[in-house]
């Protein structure tokens, strides 16, 4: 692994000018104000949510676990960080130790919140403030909160990751890998959902709350379901098939990696080795100045080539595409940005004013409309799945004689494929953190 502390300065310069011309954009502030945020409350009741920190803060500083933090950044002056560390018997707070990125940062410890509004009153007109939180700080005085210019502009150059971006990704996959390797091991033991769940977190040292998402750990036919998120406490009475969703996440960056396996050598199985070879014909089509839709229409078309050299269609690939009867198989899109949100922000924007533009109509699952460009990180993940609502209504449809619904019932009770990997587009070809990791 490379050294995180070598780029952590780039990075900063990076922000910095980011910064600069977001608020010369706005014309309306001198300062961006970013609120870390505070816990959110269980509805009637005296706990709070697991807390999970403002994005915009954390591309500064790995602060990921101290609520009501906050950051005042200009673009010129070295980065202003105020440090929430309250007295506070009844929870663990967690002290500012030495890091290589302090240095970077004017630091300063609050142990209260009336020292905080103290400290922010003097940036409540003359800045644009980030928060979730939106009735709290405009409480507090701010005026000018989550201005939509500012935010477009952030978010769009979010795509371009910096070389200590990249670097955290690398290793927030390293983690996530030791976590599917003892998952896929628990599986072949026998294990239930919910044991292999347990698996995954303990060897990737993680809690729930830490996962960059709800982690989906499907057995059998539970895997035709695309966002799953029970865990079984039993094993079934025949294990058949297995399908993992499950990420990591470094100093705020997310890995997002899936795998599919058959308990036994048989006609999934066969399915499962076809759609490797087909993610990694995808892979090889992500290339800079491409279109991620034409990537997606790709992957779209080979996938019908699948379903009818398995027998699955009884028409030509050609005419499945053209009825859409694919979509049946593969309703959702082949991937997505990765970054410091599982689904990272900008995949529509088409410049940094944040003009938007949807995907088509018949891919209107595909979560990224825009040119693939170096220094963008991406998902890559075809699907194949047997979905009892979806397959009903091609049952009920014109097109119903067009599969062959015998094929579809042996493979029905495997639930369904996905593979995902997780990589960072170069000027001269992809980095595949997932298999550079050595998880096939």
């Amino acid at each position: 692994m490379r050294n995180l502390s070598t780029h952590y300065s780039d990075h900063i310069v990076e922000l910095q000018s980011r910064t600069k011309n977001a608020l010369l954009k706005s014309g309306s502030a001198d300062f961006i104000v970013i609120h870390a945020g505070m816990p959110n409350m269980v509805f009637l009741d005296d706990y709070p949510y697991p807390f999970k920190v403002n994005p915009h803060f954390k591309a500064w500083l790995p602060i990921l676990d101290s609520p009501n933090c906050w950051l005042i950044v200009n673009g010129f002056d070295k980065p202003k960080l105020f440090y929430f560390q309250p007295i506070d018997f009844w929870h663990k707070v967690i002290p500012l130790d030495d890091h290589y990125w302090n240095e970077y940062f004017e630091i300063e410890i609050v142990n209260t919140k009336a020292e905080l509004n103290k400290i922010l009153n003097p940036y409540l007109s003359n800045s644009i403030c980030i928060s979730e939180h939106v009735k709290f700080v405009t409480e507090m005085g701010f005026t000018k909160i989550n201005q939509s210019s500012t935010i477009d502009y952030l978010h769009y150059h979010r795509a371009y990751k910096t070389d200590y971006e990249l670097e955290c990704l690398r290793r927030s996959n390293a983690i996530a890998v030791k976590g599917h390797r003892a998952a896929k091991e628990a599986f072949y033991a026998g294990q239930s959902e919910y044991d292999i769940y347990m698996a995954y977190l303990s060897a990737s040292q993680q809690t729930e709350s830490q996962t960059p998402y709800g982690s989906i750990v499907a057995l059998n036919e539970n895997a035709a379901i695309l966002h799953y998120s029970y865990f079984e406490r039993s094993s079934p009475n025949k294990i058949r098939s297995f399908l993992i969703d499950a990420g990591a996440t470094f100093h705020g960056y997310a890995s997002d990696i899936t795998r599919t396996y058959s308990f036994e050598k048989n006609r999934f199985s066969e399915l499962i080795d076809e759609m490797r070879v087909l993610m990694q014909e995808s892979i090889k089509g992500l290339k800079a100045g491409q279109s991620y839709v034409d990537l997606h229409a790709a992957a779209y078309r080979n996938i019908s080539e699948v379903l009818r050299n398995f027998d699955i269609l009884k028409i030509s690939p050609e005419e499945a595409c053209e009825k859409e009867i694919v979509t049946t198989f593969f309703p959702h899109g082949l991937g997505h940005h990765l970054g410091m949100q599982t689904h990272d922000v900008a995949g529509f924007m088409q410049d940094e004013n944040g003009t938007h533009l949807d995907t088509p109509k018949k891919f209107s699952a595909l979560r990224v409309s825009r040119t693939i460009e170096a220094r963008q990180v991406f998902t890559i993940e075809p699907g194949i799945y047997f979905i009892d609502s979806l397959l009903k209504d091609l049952e009920n449809s014109d097109f119903k004689n067009m599969v062959d619904w015998d094929v579809i019932n042996e493979l029905r009770p495997f639930g369904g494929i996905r593979i995902e990997d997780d990589i960072i587009v170069h000027s001269d070809g992809n980095e595949n953190m997932t298999r550079n990791l050595g998880l096939n």
